[in-house]
C-alpha cells in the first residue's frame, strides 16, 4: 500500500515538523538562516511560547508558528505565510521587535541582549518582475547606507519565496536545496518521494511526521479546514484586488484589498466558530485578534 502524505506547509504539519522536534528546526534554521560560519551555527535549542505577550495587558497579543532559543540565547521565529500581504512583513518586523526587547528585565543591561532571527516561508511571489523571477532568498538588517560593512547586530529578517525555487536552482547549501525541495515537492498528491529527500536523515523523518496515517480523523477534517480557509482567504485578496484595479486609481486599490479582506477574514472567523475551532485556532487561520474574535462571538 502506497503511502500518502500531507502537505507540510499547513498549519497542522507544519508546527508538528518544526515546532515538535527540535533536530529538525535546527536543521532548517542552519540551512536557510545566513550563517557565515560553522561556527555560527545552532546546535541545540529549547522551544518558547509561541505567544508573545507584551508587558502592558492594552498592547497587541501575537502569536508565531514557531519560536524558541539556542544556548547562546539567540531567538529564532519561524513562520509558514501562505498568502502574502504587505502588511505580513509589518508583522515580521513587530513580532522580531517584541521577541528582541522582552529578553531583559527593567534592571538588566542592554549588552544582554542576543540577536533574532526570524525566517519566513512565503507560499506566495511578492518580489514580482522579469530580473526578479529567480531571486526567492530575502535577507534583511540594518546596514549603515554607504558603508555596507558596518552593521548593527540585532533583528535578522529572512523571507523565502517557495514558488520561486525550483530544484535546479543553484545554491551553495545542499540542505537548503533538500529542505526547500520537502517544502515545495511534498503534498497529498505525491507517490513518488524522490531518493535525494530519502537519503538525507533528516529530511527522512519530517517525511514521517506528515505521513497521513500519524493523524486522527479529527486532526485531518481540522487539516481540510485549514486549506478551505486558504482558498476562501485567497478568493476574496484577489478579488478584492481585482477591483481596486479596476477603479484605477492606487487609493482603490488599498482599499479594496483592505476591505475585502477583512470581510473575508471575518465571515471565516465566524463560520470556524460555528464549527466548534477555538479562539486560537481561529487566530492562526484569519490573523484577526483575540478581541476581534471574541466581539464577532458576542455579536452572533
Amino acid at each position: 500500500m502506497a503511502i500518502k502524505y500531507l502537505d507540510p506547509k499547513a498549519d497542522l504539519t507544519f508546527k508538528r515538523v518544526f515546532g515538535e522536534h527540535p533536530d529538525l528546526v535546527i536543521s532548517l534554521l542552519n540551512a536557510l538562516l545566513p550563517f557565515k560560519s560553522a561556527e555560527e551555527e545552532i546546535e541545540s535549542v529549547e522551544y518558547l511560547t509561541p505567544e508573545l505577550v507584551p508587558m502592558n495587558p492594552l498592547r497587541k497579543n501575537s502569536i508565531v508558528d514557531v519560536r524558541c532559543r539556542d544556548g547562546n540565547g539567540r531567538q529564532f521565529i519561524v513562520e509558514m505565510q501562505m498568502i502574502w500581504s504587505p502588511e505580513f512583513m509589518q508583522r515580521v518586523m513587530f513580532n522580531a521587535s517584541k521577541a528582541y526587547v522582552s529578553q531583559l528585565d527593567r534592571q538588566e543591561n542592554y549588552h544582554l541582549l542576543e540577536p533574532v532571527y526570524s525566517l519566513n516561508l512565503v507560499n506566495d511571489v511578492f518580489v514580482k518582475g522579469e530580473e526578479n523571477k529567480d531571486e526567492y532568498y530575502h535577507y534583511y538588517r540594518m546596514v549603515h547606507e554607504k558603508h555596507t560593512e558596518r552593521v548593527i547586530d540585532g533583528l535578522h529578517l529572512v523571507f523565502v519565496e517557495l514558488p520561486k525555487f525550483k530544484p535546479q536552482t543553484y545554491t551553495e547549501k545542499k540542505m537548503q536545496a533538500l529542505w526547500l525541495r520537502y517544502l515545495t515537492e511534498i503534498e497529498e498528491s505525491t507517490q513518488v518521494v524522490p531518493q535525494e529527500l530519502l537519503d538525507n536523515p533528516n529530511i527522512s523523518k519530517a517525511l514521517t511526521v506528515v505521513q497521513e496515517s500519524a493523524y486522527t480523523p479529527e486532526q485531518l477534517l481540522g487539516y481540510d479546514k485549514f486549506w478551505d480557509i486558504i482558498r476562501t482567504e485567497k478568493t476574496y485578496y484577489d478579488s478584492a484586488l481585482r477591483r481596486g484595479i479596476a477603479e484605477g486609481r492606487a487609493e482603490g486599490i488599498a482599499k479594496g484589498r483592505e476591505e475585502g479582506r477583512a470581510e473575508g477574514r471575518a465571515e471565516v472567523a465566524l463560520k470556524l466558530r460555528f464549527m466548534g475551532l477555538n479562539d486560537e485556532m481561529i487566530v492562526q487561520a484569519t490573523g484577526l485578534t483575540i478581541e476581534e474574535i471574541q466581539h464577532m462571538g458576542n455579536q452572533a
